[in-house]
């Protein structure tokens, strides 16, 4: 009898033992999930502002000034613009 309740001892230790391993790995683990959780919403934030910066420089008005200034190009007059129509387009 104290040879079976040994053995039972010595089983209750070792699943005790992987309960509380199991346990820890958990935690362990979920404690990465919210960093990573953190870090993928200050990329979707910084995601946003990129965004609203792309379309801040890529405004007509924003580009037609650099063209102006820059690259020394005018808007030519309306006289001078000939529209050519395609035939078999629609």
């Amino acid at each position: 009898m104290t040879r079976i309740n040994l053995i039972l001892f010595a089983v209750l230790i070792l699943v005790a033992l992987g309960v509380i391993t199991a346990q820890h790995k958990a935690r362990k683990l979920y404690i990465e999930l919210e960093h990573q959780e953190s870090l993928a919403s200050g990329y979707q934030t910084e995601l946003g502002q990129l965004q609203l910066e792309q379309s801040t420089w890529a405004m007509h008005s924003r580009l037609e000034e650099y063209a102006q200034q820059k690259l020394h190009m005018q808007v030519p007059d309306v006289k001078r613009i000939q529209v050519i129509q395609l035939e078999g387009i629609r």
